[in-house]
């Protein structure tokens, strides 16, 4: 198999994933028209993580989103499903094989986002960027970020969306569907797989309704903000505090 189906499969998925790893981010850089780098930019001052504070972010891949974590001075784990994606960002940064060690202020840490291998109320924020939507089980996995984030600490999840000019959301959509497979087929190593991305994006719920979803997992103070004509959305929530805290 090539690619995932929508049901999300996790071991579908993780090895879709490894099959893209080496040019995953190329593709991605490509595919967006290099708006992928801002929205990271976007995320990461969501997030504003400073000195001792500690970021989860979740289907980091390669580690490139998690880097602008670090730059601002906090430390960060770099969790992902996929063994290929984690291994090539380890050989990135100069080291090898893969064994939860720090790598260039980067802690890689295999792990599936409905069962996270850390403990409760450990995170200063969790992050995921174009990940949630890979997941079989949305409002479980926002449960468990939901566990291990520290009471008052932050979500930040940066996600394809749905464009708001009605107009644009037409052509969008025969973008994704007539143009990012061909041009896939160019830069990709498994051009199969973005057919996949092309269809779970179609299928993602729209801005109001994730945020529902975020509420219904227990975050309070839940907004967004629109990217690029709502291509894109940034969702922020807050872990409620102990009561009587």
């Amino acid at each position: 198999m090539t690619r995932a189906s929508l049901d999300k499969q996790p071991r579908e998925v993780a090895a879709m994933f490894d099959r893209t790893a080496r040019r995953y981010d190329l593709v991605n850089d490509v595919l967006s028209l290099g708006q992928v780098r801002q929205w990271r930019k976007v995320t990461a001052d969501a997030v504003d993580a400073g000195p001792g504070e500690l970021v989860l972010d979740l289907a980091a891949g390669t580690g490139t989103s998690t880097d602008a974590f670090t730059a601002l001075g906090a430390r960060a784990i770099a969790c992902d499903f996929s063994l290929g994606m984690l291994r090539t960002g380890v050989e990135r940064r100069g080291g090898s094989g893969l064994h939860g060690g720090g790598v260039r202020g980067v802690t890689f840490v295999a792990g599936d986002a409905l069962h996270l291998p850390f403990a409760d109320d450990v995170f200063d924020a969790v992050t995921i960027s174009f990940g949630l939507r890979n997941v079989a089980d949305t409002e479980e996995a926002l449960r468990e970020m939901l566990r291990v984030t520290r009471p008052g600490g932050k979500l930040v999840i940066c996600e394809f969306s749905r464009p708001t000019p009605k107009s644009f959301d037409l052509v969008y959509s025969q973008y994704l569907m007539r143009m990012l497979p061909p041009v896939a087929r160019v830069v990709s190593t498994n051009p199969d797989s973005y057919v996949y991305l092309a269809e779970s994006i179609r299928a993602w719920p729209g801005q109001a309704a994730l945020a529902g979803t975020i509420r219904d997992a227990g975050w309070e103070k839940v907004a967004w903000r629109n990217l690029t004509l709502g291509v894109v959305a940034l969702h922020r929530a807050i872990k409620p505090m102990a009561a009587g805290a």
